[in-house]
Parts: C-alpha cells; structure tokens; sequence
C-alpha cells in the first residue's frame, strides 16, 4: 500500500532529525580539485546510508545536510544543467557570446 502524504512528511521529518542528530565531529571534508586553502568554496563530507553534509570554506560552522535520496535528485539534476547560470549582460555574458 503507497505512503499517504501524511505519512511520507513523517518520514522525511524523521530522516531529517535523524540525519542533524549525527555526531559529525569527526567527518573527512572534501573539496574540488584545484582551489586554493584560502579561496571560497563547496565542501562536502559523506555520511552514513549515502547521506551528505555540505559547507562553504569560509563558513563551516553551518552545515547543511541531505539525504541519499535529495543528493541524489540534486547531483542528477546538476548534471541536467538544471542549475546552470544564465549569463548576464552586465558581466559581458551575452555580448561576449555574440560577438558584439
């Protein structure tokens, strides 16, 4: 029998306690290849059942965290370019991409 949307909220607010209620004190923070100790950038940590931790360097105390399924949909919809940038005139984006 399929989970109402009662139940499916519960459960997602479940996983979410769970997932904050981690001790991740110890985790190993990995980055991008290529930046700088002293640059701004993404750092993630993998934690237990494919969940994920995510921080910026230059704040790393507030830590966001996902679960397998929402990194998932995430990195998938990344690779879709879901989440690509448009680019903008005032930087040159469009009038460089013309030629103009």
């Amino acid at each position: 029998m399929a989970e109402t949307a009662e139940e499916i909220k519960a459960r997602k607010e479940r996983e979410r306690d769970e997932l904050y209620a981690l001790d991740i004190s110890g985790v190993e923070w990995h980055c991008a290849p290529g930046t700088e100790e002293h640059e701004e950038r993404v750092e993630i940590a993998y934690l237990p059942e494919g969940a994920v931790a995510m921080r910026s360097s230059l704040d790393p105390d507030t830590v966001l965290r996902y679960t397998e399924a929402e990194w998932r949909a995430f990195v998938l919809g990344a690779r879709d370019g879901e989440f690509d940038l448009e680019p903008r005139r005032h930087n040159g984006g469009l009038q460089a991409e013309a030629g103009q």
